[in-house]
């Protein structure tokens, strides 16, 4: 008989991990763990034995609104690449924040079979930004309902940042990694150098 890891009382308090390592898993199209690497455990406190074969959001942290994964799976489903701050729950209780940079796997007759994830540590900066807008999604979720909750999330993004929510977490970053713009040819082909600067992100180092 199968037997499911327990979660322990949440407790708001980070897990120590190596925020230089770059934590990867692979799961099927219904988000269930095939792979993780070494550093998911060391940051999830969880071993391989533990989680293969667990749905993902075992380790989903209840400070994160729901609507962020409706806006993550509604993208992968159609195909698109994509990138999530996520805030991770840890066997302990315990949490770690990431950024998330999805890649859809296809097979040779182009059929999206799975979902591979790689995730770096955030910087602090970049969680100041995200957790406020977080928490007031998660609280109107939790007095109004999702429905609600996910339509102030698209007029939030529409009205503040004129942005899909990948772009909005993309242009997080880039505020990290380089000073603002200061002459006229800088904003030419922005999305293109946003994207490439996360990607530094990822194969780099950073924190």
């Amino acid at each position: 008989m199968k037997m499911s890891p327990t979660r322990a009382k949440i407790i708001d308090e980070e897990v120590k991990w190596d925020k230089t390592q770059t934590i990867i898993s692979k799961t099927d199209i219904h988000g269930t763990i095939l792979y993780m690497n070494d550093t998911f455990e060391k940051a999830s406190e969880y071993n391989k034995i533990e989680l293969i074969g667990e749905p993902h959001n075992i380790i989903r942290h209840p400070d994160m609104p729901k609507v962020i994964f409706k806006v993550l799976w509604d993208a992968l489903k159609k195909g698109k690449n994509f990138h999530a701050i996520v805030k991770n729950l840890t066997r302990t209780g315990r949490y770690y924040w990431v950024i998330t940079d999805f890649i859809v796997d296809k097979n040779e007759n182009d059929e999206v079979v799975g979902y591979t994830g790689r995730r770096k540590a955030v910087p602090d900066s970049v969680i100041e930004k995200i957790e406020p807008l977080y928490k007031t999604l998660l609280e109107i979720e939790k007095v109004k309902g999702e429905k609600s909750s996910e339509l102030y999330f698209d007029a939030f993004l529409k009205e503040e940042t004129k942005k899909t929510y990948d772009e909005f977490v993309i242009d997080l970053f880039q505020n990290e990694l380089k000073p603002p713009a200061n002459s006229e040819g800088e904003n030419e082909n922005k999305e293109n150098k946003l994207k490439k600067s996360l990607n530094w992100f990822f194969f780099g180092d950073f924190l």
